[in-house]
Order: C-alpha cells, then sequence, then structure tokens
C-alpha cells in the first residue's frame, strides 16, 4: 500500500450506520489505513486546523485522503469542501464525496470547487465492497497520495 502509517484516512460521516459499514468493508478487505472519523462538518474543520480537542499536530496528523458527506449537520459537506480547498495547507488533500446524493449538478459543482472523486454510498453490502476495493486500488494501490511522499510537509 502506498500510505504510512501516520496518514489517516479522515471520514467526515455524521451517521453511525454508514461509519460502521465502511470500516467493516475496510476490514473485510484488509485496508490497514488508520481512519479518523469526524461527525460532522464543524468537527472535521477543527480536526483539520488543530483546534479544540485537535489541537496536537503529532495526535492528530492531518489525513492523506478525506471522504465528505455531503448531508451534515452544522456546517455541510459543500461548505467543508470550499473552506479545505481555499486552504493553502489543506487544498492538495484529496476529497472523495461520498454521498446518498444523486445529482448532476451537486457532481459538478463539488468538482468545480475541487473535489477529486465523487460516489455514490452504495446500497448493499455486496457493492459497498465493490467500491471499497476499488477505491482502495486507485488511491492506495495506483496513486500517490501528497502525505504519503518523502519530505511532504
Amino acid at each position: 500500500m502506498n500510505i504510512g502509517s501516520e496518514a489517516p484516512i479522515l471520514l467526515v460521516e455524521d451517521s453511525d450506520e454508514d461509519v460502521e459499514l465502511i470500516k467493516w468493508a475496510f476490514r473485510k478487505l484488509d485496508i490497514l489505513v488508520p481512519m479518523i472519523r469526524c461527525a460532522d462538518g464543524n468537527e472535521a474543520l477543527d480536526y483539520l486546523y488543530h483546534r479544540e480537542e485537535f489541537s496536537d499536530p503529532r495526535s492528530f496528523p492531518l489525513p492523506s485522503l478525506i471522504l465528505l458527506d455531503l448531508d451534515l449537520v452544522s456546517v455541510d459537506g459543500f461548505e467543508v469542501l470550499q473552506e479545505i480547498k481555499k486552504s493553502e495547507d489543506l487544498c492538495t488533500i484529496p476529497i472523495v464525496i461520498w454521498t446518498t446524493f444523486a445529482n448532476a449538478q451537486y457532481v459538478n459543482e463539488t468538482m468545480l470547487q475541487g473535489a477529486s472523486s465523487y460516489i455514490l454510498k452504495p446500497m448493499n453490502i455486496n457493492r459497498l465492497l465493490v467500491v471499497v476495493q476499488l477505491l482502495k486500488r486507485y488511491w492506495f494501490d495506483c496513486g500517490i497520495l501528497p502525505k504519503t511522499l518523502p519530505g511532504y510537509l
């Protein structure tokens, strides 16, 4: 795998059920990447900017990849995406939209704002495993993530 243990995936997801399903799929497929979960947009931004309880960057490293739901309470996924992409320190982190919204306008809007990919949450277990396997193959086996490169700051 192309990822170091110090570079987690940040999963920004408010559904406990969806979090458990994706964690299960990662375990089932032996994807040994640390995963940090933020339950809403505010928590995700606090994590990324090392605010509040996430103030120690050694304990809360920046992620190599963000899986971002759009339908979040408080600050939604669109706002989180905009905030990340306008930050010089965060803008290179790839963001995969992970949502139930099958909406062409949302796809276009998030891509224009800098999302790296747009994936519809699978609606059954078999499809979830296929999608997570493809996610692994692309982002961790083929692609090079900025946080995994030697000397990346």
